[in-house]
């Protein structure tokens, strides 16, 4: 795993793609992070 696999960070930086791992908008992955760790807290 690493920059060749496009399943984590570093491939998707190698091969300039986006995704899960990789969002575009900066906001919009902060947000999601935080909607996930509210609802693991209520689990």
């Amino acid at each position: 795993m690493g920059r060749g696999d496009k399943r984590t960070f570093k491939g998707k930086v190698f091969k300039g793609s986006h995704g899960k791992t990789r969002l575009k908008n900066r906001a919009n992955a902060k947000a999601k992070a935080a909607a996930i760790a509210a609802t693991a807290k209520k689990k």
